[in-house]
């Protein structure tokens, strides 16, 4: 009897080996990243724009449409705070994260942000009164849209854009520069 019951599962074994199907048709293609950047480590967004009373003193930018953003990313915004000269010759741009406050004789201006999963919104907040040139026009923004499950397992500096940059892989000549919308 034993030997049936082996004789039997051996040859239940070997019939259920050797199934196999046709093979299936291929799925569908998954969504394209944005030109030059694939996206697995991130997007970096550069603005500029100018904060005015009619604008509210805030700049709206929009993700463009063909770009997806999830409740988990972690967004972060640098504004473009000095260029300096470096001992080359050279020009180096001084990135600052976001908030940003000024203090000045008159007050207080701050630079701040938020954002959803569709915008982002940069905005000055001040007790001056009345703003300088300087700090409202042609103001340049460098928005950084980070896969939380990336960056967990990495330790690095999110409030240094340079740092940030070198992570991402991502050199000043693929910088997306966007237009804003207000």
């Amino acid at each position: 009897m034993k030997t049936i019951t082996r004789l039997l599962m051996i040859l239940t074994l070997a019939v259920f080996a050797a199934c196999e199907g046709p093979v299936g048709p291929p799925g569908p293609p998954g969504e394209d990243g944005l030109d030059g950047f694939d996206g697995e480590n991130g997007y970096l967004f550069e603005i500029e724009g100018t904060f005015s009373p009619t604008n509210d003193y805030t700049l709206y930018f929009a993700f463009p449409e063909d770009f997806t953003t999830y409740d988990t990313d972690i967004v972060m915004v640098y504004i473009l705070w000095d260029q300096v000269e470096s001992s080359t010759g050279e020009w180096l741009d001084v990135w600052r994260a976001l908030p940003q406050t000024v203090v000045v004789n008159e007050g207080v201006i701050q630079y701040n942000f938020d954002y959803t999963v569709g915008d982002v919104q940069i905005f000055i907040e001040e007790t001056v009164g009345e703003l300088l040139p300087e700090e409202t026009d042609n103001q340049v923004f460098r928005i950084a849209v980070l896969p939380a499950d990336f960056w967990s397992t990495k330790s690095v500096d999110i409030n240094n854009l340079d740092a940030v940059m070198k992570t991402m892989n991502v050199s000043e000549k693929t910088v997306k520069k966007m237009s804003i919308t207000k």
